[in-house]
C-alpha cells in the first residue's frame, strides 16, 4: 500500500489525461454523428451514406468503451488512495464527491453506447446523454471544489471542455471518416461541415480560457510566478500549433481543393492535430494536481528570481563527488528513524512529492547531468541538420549518438538509486521521479535503435514512426507529471525549464511524423524535415544552460 501511496501522483495524472481523452472522443463523435453525419447522409447515396453513419458509430462505440475504462481505473485509484490514507471505509468512499460525478459519466457512457447500436438513433436523445455526461464531469472538476465564484467557474469549465469536445474529440471520427474510399467532393464535403464543428470548439475553448484566467489565475504575475500559470502558458502554446494545423485544414479544404490531391495532406495534417491534442490533455490533466494560481497570493515567484536563474553561466564540466551528495546523509537519518520508530511513518497526502534535503553538491551533481545530456543532443541536433542537408553521409548514423544519452541518464539521473545508490533499482521505481527518469531512459534507447535502422533500411517500414511517437511520449511524460507540494517555488524555477523541454518535444514529434507521412521532398515535408532537428538543437540550449542555483 505504501508503494501505491508513492506513486499515486503520478498515476493519478496519467489515468485522469486518459479519461479527459476518452470523453472527449465520446462526446465529439456524438456531436459528429448528430450534426455531421446524419444530415450529410441524407445527401449522400446508400453505400457512402451507410460508410459515414457507421463510421460515427464506431467512434461512439470506441470512445464510450474507452470512458468505460479510463473512468473506472481513475475513480478506483482514487478510491483506494482515499480510504488507504484516511483509514475510511469502501461505503463511505462511495460517497465522495468525484466517485459520485464518475458514476453519472459511466451511466452516460453506456446509455450513448446502447443507443448508438438502434437502427435509427433519436439525436436529440444522444444529445441530452452528451450533456449529461459533460454536467457530471463538470461536477468532478476544480470549479466545484470553489467555495467563491463556483458557478462562473463551472460554466467556464462546461463551455471550455465542451468546445474542446466539439473540436479535438471529434478528431478520430473525422480521420475515420477522410480514410473512406469515397470521392474527393464527398471527403471536401464533410471536412467543410466539421469546420463548422471545430470553429464552434475554439470559440469555447477560448471562452473557457477567459474564465480559467479570471477565476484560476487572476493576474500576469500569476502566470510566471505560480505553477498552475506556466502549465497554462504552456498550454496555450501548444494550442497555438494546433490553431496553425487547423488553419491549414481549413484552407485546404476551402481554397486549396480543386481536386483530389488535397486529401491526403488534410489526412497527414488531422494526423498532427491528434499528436499535439493527445498531449495538450496531458496538461490538463497535470494541471487538476496544483492548487490554481490565485489561490496562492504568497508562494509565488518573482520575475527577478526568474531572470536570475535563467542568466547564463558557463556550462559544468566536471561532476562532483557521489560520496559528497546529501542523500546518504539523508539515508542515515532515514534508517535511524526506522529503528527509533515501531512503523514506518504514514504517507498520509498521497503523492505529496516532498523535496529531499539538498547541497551544493547535489544541485551540482543535477547541472552537470543536464549540461552534459545537452552536449549530447546538441551534437544529435546538428548531425541530424547535416543528414537534413544530404551532403554528409555519416551524418546519417546520429541517432547512436543517443545509446550514450541513455546509458548516462540510467545512471546519473538518480544518485541515491542503483546503480550507483543503495537502493535497489526495483525499489527505487516507487518514487514518481525515478521511475519517468527510467521510462525516459528506455525510451531513448528504443527509438535510438529503430531511427538508426531506418536511417540504415529506409523509411518505409512501420520502424520509421517510432521516433516521432517516442518524442511525443516523452513530451506526455515531461508535461503531465505530478507536482511538488513542499518548497513550491524552487520546484516551479526547475519545471520552468521542463516546460519547453516538453513542448519542443511535441513539436519535434509533430513535424517528423509530417516528414513521413509527406515524403522529404513534399513541399510539407521539405520544411519538417529542418524543423524537428532545430527543436533538437533548441532543447540542447535548455539543457547546457540549465540551473538550478
Amino acid at each position: 500500500m505504501e508503494l501505491f501511496l508513492d506513486l499515486y501522483g503520478f498515476l493519478s495524472v496519467v489515468l485522469h489525461a486518459a479519461e479527459l481523452m476518452a470523453r472527449s472522443v465520446l462526446l465529439g463523435s456524438i456531436a459528429f454523428l448528430v450534426f455531421l453525419a446524419a444530415p450529410l447522409a441524407t445527401r449522400f447515396d446508400g453505400p457512402s451514406a451507410a460508410q459515414l453513419l457507421g463510421v460515427a458509430r464506431r467512434a461512439i462505440l470506441w470512445g464510450g468503451g474507452l470512458t468505460l475504462v479510463a473512468v473506472l481505473l481513475s475513480s478506483g485509484l482514487g478510491m483506494v488512495a482515499l480510504m488507504a490514507s484516511l483509514d475510511m471505509e469502501a461505503g463511505r468512499a462511495l460517497g465522495a464527491g468525484f466517485v459520485l460525478s464518475a458514476a453519472g459519466v459511466l451511466l452516460c457512457a453506456v446509455l450513448a453506447m446502447l443507443m448508438v447500436r438502434a437502427e435509427k438513433p433519436r439525436a436529440i436523445s444522444l444529445l441530452l446523454v452528451a450533456l449529461g455526461l459533460l454536467v457530471s464531469a463538470v461536477a468532478g472538476s476544480h470549479a466545484m471544489a470553489r467555495t467563491e465564484d463556483r458557478l462562473p467557474m463551472l460554466a467556464a469549465t462546461f463551455i471550455h471542455q465542451a468546445g474542446a469536445a466539439l473540436w479535438l474529440g471529434g478528431l478520430p471520427a473525422f480521420l475515420m471518416a477522410l480514410r473512406l474510399d469515397w470521392a474527393a467532393e464527398r471527403a471536401q464535403a464533410v471536412g467543410a461541415r466539421y469546420s463548422g464543428l471545430a470553429i464552434a470548439g475554439v470559440l469555447g475553448i477560448v471562452a473557457g480560457v477567459v474564465g480559467y484566467y479570471l477565476g484560476y489565475v487572476g493576474s500576469p504575475e500569476a502566470i510566471y510566478g505560480t505553477a498552475y500559470g506556466a502549465m497554462s502558458a504552456t498550454k496555450s502554446v501548444l494550442f497555438s500549433v494546433l490553431l496553425l494545423l487547423g488553419l491549414a485544414n481549413f484552407l485546404l479544404l476551402h481554397r486549396f481543393a480543386r481536386d483530389g490531391g488535397f486529401l491526403p495532406r488534410l489526412r497527414r495534417f488531422v494526423e498532427c492535430e491528434v499528436i499535439v491534442g493527445i498531449c495538450v490533455f496531458g496538461i490538463a490533466a497535470s494541471l487538476t494536481s496544483v492548487p490554481p494560481g490565485a489561490d496562492l497570493p504568497d508562494d509565488r515567484v518573482t520575475w527577478a528570481e526568474i531572470m536570475e536563474r535563467a542568466e547564463p553561466r558557463a556550462p559544468r564540466i566536471t561532476s562532483p563527488s557521489h560520496a559528497d551528495l546529501g542523500i546518504p546523509a539523508l539515508q542515515a537519518q532515514l534508517d535511524a528513524q526506522a529503528r527509533d520508530s515501531a512503523e514506518r511513518p504514514q504517507a498520509f497526502i498521497p503523492g505529496e512529492g516532498f523535496l529531499p534535503p539538498r547541497n551544493a553538491f547535489d544541485i551540482a551533481w543535477s547541472e552537470y547531468n543536464h549540461h552534459m545530456s545537452g552536449f549530447v543532443v546538441l551534437a544529435v541536433g546538428l548531425a541530424a541538420l547535416a543528414d537534413a542537408s544530404r551532403l554528409v553521409a555519416w551524418a546519417r548514423h546520429w541517432p547512436l549518438l543517443f545509446m550514450g544519452l541513455a546509458a548516462f541518464l540510467f545512471a546519473r539521473s538518480d544518485p541515491e538509486a542503483w546503480p550507483m545508490g543503495d537502493i535497489g533499482f526495483w525499489e527505487s521505481l516507487r518514487d514518481p521521479e525515478v521511475l519517468q527518469h527510467k521510462l525516459l531512459s528506455l525510451l531513448v534507447v528504443v527509438f535510438a535503435v529503430s531511427e538508426w535502422l531506418v536511417r540504415l533500411r529506409g523509411k518505409r517500414s512501420a520502424a520509421a514512426f517510432v521516433f516521432p511517437i517516442a518524442m511525443a511520449l516523452g513530451g506526455f511524460l515531461l508535461l503531465s507529471h505530478a507536482h511538488a507540494i513542499a518548497n513550491v517555488k524552487e520546484a516551479l524555477l526547475v519545471e520552468l525549464s521542463h516546460l519547453p523541454l516538453g513542448a519542443a518535444a511535441v513539436i519535434a514529434s509533430t513535424a517528423r511524423w509530417l516528414e513521413l507521412r509527406a515524403g522529404a521532398d513534399s513541399p510539407e515535408g521539405r520544411v519538417a524535415r529542418w524543423v524537428w532537428p532545430c527543436c533538437l538543437v533548441f532543447i540542447s540550449m535548455l539543457l547546457i544552460f540549465y540551473r538550478e542555483a
